[in-house]
């Protein structure tokens, strides 16, 4: 893969593109790949929406080592490799518990003793993840010495530094701390220091770090001829799961290292539904997370409504890049039917009854929500926020992410073609289960489904030169937006699709102005609009890619299904298979988005998906919504054969 670094669409924002990340959320460590923590951009120790530790350099002899190797043992451990002559250096790397571990141990290969001072760098700013991120001017924190640890101190945030053995001299030099050994080693002989950061103890609201999940394993995914791929995503998983402080056996994925390591809404519920064949568990706690964040009122600033289901949870709000936003933030248009269609998806693959039963009254809370929003004639959209929040709230929620084919950006409100789709499902999902568990309003909610799908096909279909298919959205005058984009995939696991538009929709995906060859692009390459450099007009998204292949596949478009999927994994492979939130496709090259999180939690989940479907033809059962209520409920298992026309 090129190293090149390309520009893109988000000026003057932090790069992580060439990091490497140590996680066991919610603490997070970043690194250039020798090891060193360098004072630099986005590197260091995040824990929860705080940067605790922005450097940490060693020198010996006042030299930095060179360079020798590096890897990952899971998420949470790393292992860096050095070397100055006569010495070879070893850093062993630990986040876990909230703080950071590091062991640096020195080797003399010499025939002779060898004499050294070992010398390390340590600073923090103590600054807002969301500052940091977006670039702006930062203020380190002085350090203060007490004894033989290192403080730092701004406000309610604090790190303590400490070392073993204690350091012979412990000083500061400007924003620095600065610690130093002597060392003398005998030949054969070694030397390790252990340094610890630990930061301030967690809020009543934070979360906290989340033990670990049993996942089902499929040995023909786990020891196929991408499994590689598979440990890793499901190493970073492992890393990112976080849990409920109301609840700590209540787990759930954080959305991505390091800018949104915390509970998103639409992320979790994506995650947790394409790893439903792994783990109804993981699904049952996002599930129970999100309910007891579910709206209750009106507030205009957090954008909360009855019913509506939360976009993003950060303790300390968030106020930075423009956006300024509460602890608990509801801009979003599909986290709430996403949520009703995890419930029904869980309770098919076997969700225990009880578990099920307790959150029904959640589920007609979110339904009522769809309804009051969508109405009973019209579509389920979006005005934008008001105020400091998010303009677009689907899954494309970057400014300008919905254009028009001659590059003009669409007027809100706008109602996006796969929110319509997810409506369709939750509705028809929740008729279900309200059937099953003698709720009223099932047949309600079927006919209330089936007349979306109506006004659906009548107002979102164009038929251009390059193909018919859906529209985008419709804008805020009811104009049906053209140019061919990646929602129309989302629509081919909701059931509001006849399989004759499902074919359509298939032939459209498989053009190369959207399938370029390492996956999805979100947005045609002959669209006025297009970048593949932008966030959300013509960049990859592995989750988008993987929904799309799971559709596909499903409905027995194979050959389209099957292209998607091998473009991801080799993709995959330019980023030593840890796949990052997003990336750019340009000429059969992938190069990594600069800002991008990685490991991102629905990426690494889509990769796992997309693999039991490449090597072991497994999809998971609501990919498939013509068939879902032929499924027994209570299902054993939520994965079925993809059948004939599989390799």
């Amino acid at each position: 893969m090129s190293t090149a670094r390309p520009a893109t669409d988000r000026p003057g924002e932090t790069t992580l593109d060439h990091l490497l990340t140590v996680l066991a959320a919610p603490a997070e460590l970043l690194s250039d790949p020798d090891g060193q923590v360098r004072a630099d951009g986005a590197q260091g120790l995040y824990v929860g929406d705080t940067r605790y530790l922005s450097r940490l350099e060693l020198r010996v002899d006042g030299v930095e080592p060179h360079p020798a190797a590096a890897s990952l043992d899971g998420a949470g451990r790393a292992r860096f490799e050095g070397e100055l002559p006569g010495v070879r250096v070893r850093r062993d790397r630990r986040v876990a518990d909230r703080r950071a571990v590091e062991e640096i141990t020195l080797h003399n290969v010499e025939d002779g003793p060898s004499r050294m001072r070992v010398t390390v760098h340590a600073r923090s700013d103590l600054a807002a993840t969301p500052v940091v991120k977006s670039g702006a001017p930062l203020t380190d924190v002085p350090p203060a010495v007490h004894g033989n640890e290192v403080h730092w101190a701004r406000d309610e945030a604090a790190a303590v530094l400490t070392t073993a053995p204690t350091a012979v001299e412990i000083g500061t030099a400007g924003a620095d701390a600065v610690l130093s050994w002597p060392v003398r080693l005998a030949p054969g002989e070694r030397w390790t220091v252990r340094i610890v950061l630990t930061p301030s103890a967690a809020g009543p609201e934070d979360l906290r770090p989340a033990a670990a999940l049993p996942w089902q394993r499929d040995e023909r995914v786990f020891a196929g001829p991408n499994a590689e791929l598979v440990r890793r995503s499901l190493a970073d998983l492992d890393g990112l799961l976080l849990a409920d402080p109301h609840e700590p056996a209540d787990r759930f994925a954080a959305a991505g290292s390091p800018w949104f390591c915390t509970l998103f809404g639409r992320d979790s519920l994506w995650t947790a539904r394409m790893l439903l064949p792994l783990s109804t568990e993981l699904a049952g706690g996002t599930l129970r997370v999100l309910a007891r964040r579910q709206g209750q009122l009106s507030d205009p600033r957090g954008e909360e409504e009855r019913g509506k289901i939360i976009h993003e949870f950060r303790p300390g709000g968030l106020r930075a890049g423009g956006l300024d936003l509460p602890p608990r933030y509801y801009g979003t248009v599909d986290a709430t039917p996403l949520w009703c269609c995890l419930l029904h998806d869980s309770w098919r693959a076997g969700l225990p009854d009880d578990e099920v039963v307790a959150l029904l009254p959640n589920l007609e809370a979110a339904l009522g929500w769809v309804r009051r929003t969508a109405g009973d004639d019209g579509f389920l959209g979006y005005r934008g926020s008001p105020g400091g929040g998010l303009a677009n709230q689907g899954w494309k929620d970057s400014r300008g992410a919905v254009r028009w084919t001659d590059g003009a950006i669409a007027d809100r409100p706008l109602a996006l073609c796969e929110v319509q789709g997810y409506a369709y499902a939750a509705a028809r999902g929740g008729a279900e289960l309200l059937a099953a568990f003698d709720r009223p309003g099932s047949g309600e909610w079927r006919g209330w489904a089936e007349r979306l799908a109506t006004r659906f096909r009548a107002s979102y279909w164009i038929d251009d030169p390059d193909g018919a298919y859906p529209a985008i959205a419709l804008d805020g005058h009811g104009r049906a937006v053209t140019g061919p984009a990646s929602n129309m995939a989302h629509l081919l696991t909701t059931g509001i699709l006849t399989p004759d538009e499902t074919d359509l929709v298939a032939d459209r995906l498989a053009r190369p102005d959207l399938d370029g060859g390492r996956g999805l692009r979100t947005l045609s390459s002959t669209s006025g609009g297009y970048d593949p450099l932008s966030y959300h007009r013509g960049s990859v998204w592995p989750h988008d890619t993987a929904i799309a292949v799971l559709g596909l596949a499903c409905a027995g478009r194979h050959d389209v299904a099957r292209s998607l999927g091998e473009g991801l994994v080799a993709a995959a492979r330019d980023f030593a298979d840890r796949l990052p939130e997003l990336y750019a496709e340009i000429d059969g090259e992938a190069f990594s988005y600069p800002t991008a999180c990685r490991p991102q939690a629905w990426a690494a989940a889509g990769a796992i998906a997309v693999v039991s479907y490449l090597d072991a033809g497994l999809l998971p059962a609501w990919a498939s919504p013509d068939t879902a209520e032929q499924v027994p409920p209570q299902a054993a298992t939520a994965l079925r054969s993809a059948g004939a026309g599989v390799a």
